[in-house]
């Protein structure tokens, strides 16, 4: 588990705010719609794609539901995020695609 995962971890402790896994989901979701209103509002509804700014705070906030959702499944985020990266390259050395199709 990374240093930050961890941090997360003791910062839901030490606050108490410990939820069921089906609610981090939700949290997380609700997080990246708020980087998506992001995108929305400064591309003018995607008239400017070139315009695109995103909060740097609301960035952290989905790092933080993404890291709370995985440590409360017990999954350490760091072998999930190598799983991943091994399993695109994987996918482009055979089909020059990291899509799954």
């Amino acid at each position: 588990m990374n240093a930050q995962q961890r941090r997360v971890a003791s910062f839901i402790e030490r606050y108490d705010l410990h939820a069921p896994p089906a609610y981090r989901l939700l949290d997380l979701v609700s997080e990246v719609g708020e980087v998506a209103k992001d995108a929305n509002s400064s591309t003018g509804y995607g008239t400017a794609p070139g315009e695109l700014t995103l909060s740097e705070e609301e960035i952290g906030d989905v790092l933080f539901a993404l890291f709370a959702l995985a440590d409360s499944q017990g999954i350490d985020a760091d072998r999930a995020l190598e799983t991943a990266i091994g399993k695109y390259e994987h996918r482009l050395t055979d089909a020059e695609t990291p899509s799954s199709e």
